[in-house]
C-alpha cells in the first residue's frame, strides 16, 4: 500500500483507495493554521487516515473543518467518526446536508457499508462561498451534477491554485442524484477557476494548468 505524501505546500493527500482503503476517495488534508480535511473516506478506514495524517506530521486533534463535497457513501462514510473522536465541524452543501444527516440516497447499498449519519455543522448555500481557516480563504463553488449538493472547493498557496473538485469524472448516475446537463455548467465552471493543480476524487493529482484543463474537458466532451 502505498503512503501519504505532499501534494503542493500546505496540501497532502492521507487517503485514497491506495494509501488507505479500496473503497476510499481520495483524502485531502490542507494546513492553514488549522487542519482541513476534504472528505472522509467511506467509512472503514478512519483509524488508518488518521494514521496517514500523523505520518505528515500533524496531530488528528488539530483538525478544524472537514469539507463534504457530497453526499456519496465513499467521501462521507468516516464523517462521524471525525466528528465525535476530534470535534472536528461538518460543513456541506445545504442541497446533500439532509442525505448526509439520514444516510438516505448516499449509495451506501452499493458498497455494503453500514453509514453512520452525523450532524452537518455548516450548511452551504448558493453558488459561491468563501470560508476563512487560519490565515488562509477557501472558495467553495457549487457544482450540480454529480449530485444536487456537489461543490468544489479552490485555495490559492505559494503562487498555485489548487482545486479540489472531486468527482469530476461522474459517474453521473440519475439514481443517484445526477443530472448530465446541471454537470455541463458545473464542468465549464470549473475550468474557468483556471487551476494549476487539480486534486481529483478517485484518480489522483493532475497538473500543470493545461493538464487540468485537459483532464475537465474530456468528462464534460462525454457528457
Amino acid at each position: 500500500m502505498q503512503q501519504p505524501f505532499r501534494v503542493w505546500e500546505d496540501t497532502y493527500l492521507v487517503g485514497s483507495s491506495e494509501i488507505s482503503h479500496p473503497y476510499d476517495c481520495c483524502v485531502y488534508l490542507i494546513d492553514c493554521r488549522e487542519i482541513v480535511l476534504i472528505d472522509s473516506g467511506a467509512g472503514l478506514s478512519f483509524e488508518k487516515i488518521a494514521n496517514n495524517i500523523s505520518k505528515v506530521g500533524f496531530d488528528p486533534k488539530n483538525i478544524k473543518s472537514i469539507l463534504a463535497t457530497h453526499a456519496h457513501i465513499d467521501h462521507i462514510g468516516s464523517l462521524q467518526q471525525f466528528q465525535q473522536t476530534y470535534h472536528a465541524q461538518i460543513i456541506a452543501h445545504e442541497l446533500d446536508a439532509d442525505a448526509i444527516e439520514s444516510g438516505v440516497g448516499i449509495a451506501a447499498e452499493a458498497y455494503g457499508i453500514a453509514y453512520r449519519p452525523c450532524t452537518v455543522d455548516i450548511r452551504l448555500v448558493g453558488d459561491e462561498q468563501t470560508l476563512q481557516f487560519g490565515d488562509r480563504e477557501l472558495k467553495i463553488v457549487h457544482t450540480p451534477g454529480h449530485t444536487p449538493g456537489s461543490v468544489a472547493a479552490y485555495i490559492d498557496i505559494a503562487g498555485r491554485r489548487l482545486l479540489f473538485g472531486q468527482d469530476i469524472h461522474g459517474p453521473y448516475v440519475p439514481e443517484w442524484g445526477a443530472d448530465r446537463e446541471l454537470a455541463t455548467v458545473s464542468l465549464q465552471r470549473l475550468i474557468d477557476v483556471h487551476a494549476d493543480i487539480l486534486c481529483e476524487g478517485h484518480f489522483g493529482i493532475y497538473q500543470p494548468a493545461e493538464d487540468v484543463r485537459r483532464y475537465i474537458e474530456y468528462y464534460l466532451d462525454t457528457l
